[in-house]
């Protein structure tokens, strides 16, 4: 079983191996008891479609750089999940990004040069493979069961969630309303040293309000107004996570600019 040829993984996959009756027709996929492969992360990717549930529970920024990308902030610094327990679990009344729930599985090209998408897995997971129990993703006659269909189905959902998010995302670069982000936040004991916070873009509220009444109007209509505001409101727990951090030991050593 050799695995899709991949030079640059994408976040928590190790390794990507194509689904097929062929070898892992006898395959199961067994509970997931944690979420260890999400131990070390910040930030993690969002679609514009969750925009509205993740606003109330993370601060969603935008990545830098000349291609951004949505993220949903977990923590203020690098390596930081303030939702995460020391048993490796989430917080259970979190909200946890499409992205994450969709690991160890995948859409992906099996060929640099291919149009269609397979379904993949990541065999790193530990969850998958010749087990006596669990959920089987063939059955006697090797056809997908109702879980790896409806695994299939989320991941669809997914890739047209990341299709509506990049269309997103270049009406927000066409408007010219991105700016680069910094906050600054200081802790009570020590009101001299602010912690800065850089690395990300986010919304500028003075340009959003002055487009055009037409411009806005269309944001409205078509549902990017509500979405750029839920990105806003959701920047208000960025002392929320700070505070987080805080309570749970995991500042840095010294205030410093953090990207």
């Amino acid at each position: 079983m050799a695995s899709a040829p991949q030079p640059q993984l994408p976040l928590f996959y190790k390794d990507l191996m194509p689904l097929n009756s062929r070898d892992h027709a006898d395959w199961k996929v067994a509970t997931m008891e944690d979420a260890s492969f999400l131990a070390q992360t910040h930030a993690v990717p969002l679609t514009s479609d969750e925009f509205i549930d993740a606003q109330r529970h993370f601060p969603i920024v935008f990545t830098a750089g000349d291609n951004p990308l949505p993220i949903a902030l977990f923590g203020l610094n690098e390596g930081v999940n303030t939702f995460m327990g020391d048993d490796n679990k989430l917080n259970t009344v979190v909200y946890v990004p499409a992205y994450a729930r969709r690991y160890p599985f995948m859409l992906a090209k099996l060929r640099p040069d291919a149009e269609e998408l397979s379904l993949c897995f990541d065999p790193t997971c530990g969850v998958i493979g010749k087990f006596d129990e669990g959920l089987a993703l063939f059955d006697t006659e090797t056809k997908p069961t109702d879980y790896t269909q409806g695994v299939l189905e989320f991941c669809r959902r997914f890739e047209e969630s990341g299709q509506r998010t990049k269309q997103f995302m270049e009406e927000l670069q066409k408007l010219g309303i991105l700016m680069d982000g910094e906050i600054a936040i200081t802790r009570n004991d020590d009101p001299e040293k602010p912690f800065v916070y850089r690395g990300f873009q986010m919304v500028n509220e003075e340009k959003l309000r002055d487009l055009p009444i037409e411009t806005l109007d269309t944001l409205n209509k078509n549902g990017m107004l509500i979405l750029i505001h839920a990105h806003l409101f959701s920047l208000n727990l960025m002392r929320t996570l700070f505070e987080r951090q805080v309570m749970q030991g995991k500042m840095p050593a010294a205030p410093a600019a953090v990207n």
